[in-house]
């Protein structure tokens, strides 16, 4: 009896584990982060992100890390989310603005550690 007992709470806790990371990960995955370019350029978190991932692109492409990674949307950075949008192969709008194709790109094509569905998805505007 005390055999079923302990197996019935591992069951419940395993259960209950499994909800929780359930609901952890689906509240991480969500595409409502907002454009990131002039006029809104208060997400550092996003900013810094662009920044990462552009400097990914740049350098598989032999640019080298061409931006420093420090969170404030300016002139230099708008201007290589341009380069990344032509560049990219990806048919984006070279409009300056990481909405949610160019972010979603960005976050596909640059490093996997902070793209993908890591800790950028977060604060990158994307379709998925």
């Amino acid at each position: 009896m005390r055999l079923t007992t302990v197996t019935r709470a591992v069951g419940v806790a395993a259960a209950t584990a499994l909800l929780a990371v359930g609901a952890v990960a689906q509240a991480q995955a969500s595409p409502s982060a907002g454009y990131i370019g002039d006029g809104y350029a208060n997400n550092t978190h996003g900013v810094w992100c662009v920044q990462h991932l552009v400097n990914d692109v740049a350098s598989s492409k032999g640019k080298g890390r061409p931006l420093d990674e420090d969170g404030k949307w300016g002139p230099n950075t708008k201007s290589w989310v341009k380069w990344y949008q032509g560049a990219s192969g990806h048919s984006l709008d070279k409009d300056g603005i990481v909405g949610k194709g160019t972010g979603g790109w960005l976050l596909l094509d640059g490093d996997s550690y902070y793209g993908g569905h890591n800790y950028c998805y977060t604060y990158v505007p994307s379709y998925f």
